[in-house]
């Protein structure tokens, strides 16, 4: 029984999602709002879901999380108005499908380890493998730095393992909320940039083609 509860019901995070998907669209089209959503992966108690909280309702709750979550915050980065999706889970027995909906979305990775356990930071390559692709953005995060008393993993390790994966790094706590806010605003730059290049790339591909016509 307690294995089964422990399993992530697909069919419910699909509407969880969608549900976000749907109220944010409502919104932004209303509002001409930015639209982003990033997704926390790491192990159990590593503090993805009071990461969320601390972001969404400036509150740190210190739990294990067991299900799959979603928050939503207004953010204004560089004098521009988003609202801002996360999606928190520690299980993901069904990711094949949604790791392929995220990325075809072009949404963010939010990877977490916690500094003061060792364990979660040498698991970070098997989450980093799970999204098995190239996503817009994502981002290296080893949260707790409240806990330098108890630290297993030193800051230059986890700089180190940002660049053999090619991605930015931060050190926050959910706690003090130390680097919480620029963890997002980080994450709405990186996308931001991620859609600028795809809108670039396909007009220089439509501006190939008009010319290959008129040579014809």
């Amino acid at each position: 029984m307690g294995q089964r509860e422990s399993r992530l019901d697909f069919g419910h995070f699909g509407q969880t999602l969608v549900s976000l998907q749907e109220r944010r669209r409502t919104l932004i089209y209303s509002k001409g709002m930015e639209d982003w959503t990033m997704a926390m992966l790491g192990d159990p108690g590593v503090g993805k879901t009071a990461l969320a909280n601390q972001f969404t309702m400036n509150v740190s709750v210190d739990c294990t999380e067991t299900s799959v979550d979603d928050y939503r915050r207004l953010l204004l980065v560089d004098n521009r108005q988003c609202i801002i999706g996360v999606v928190t889970t520690a299980n993901l027995d069904h990711w094949a499908t949604l790791r392929e909906t995220w990325l075809r979305q072009d949404q963010g990775f939010i990877l977490v380890y916690s500094i003061s356990d060792r364990a979660t930071f040498d698991r970070i390559n098997h989450w980093r493998e799970m999204i098995n692709g190239d996503p817009a953005a994502f981002i290296l995060i080893g949260n707790k730095a409240d806990q330098d008393y108890a630290r297993k993993v030193t800051k230059s390790e986890g700089e180190a393992l940002a660049t053999e994966l090619g991605c930015h790094f931060l050190e926050t706590s959910a706690k003090t909320a130390q680097n919480v806010d620029r963890l997002f605003e980080t994450m709405v730059r990186l996308l931001r940039d991620a859609a600028g290049s795809r809108v670039a790339a396909a007009e220089h591909h439509r501006a190939r083609k008009r010319t290959k016509c008129c040579v014809l």
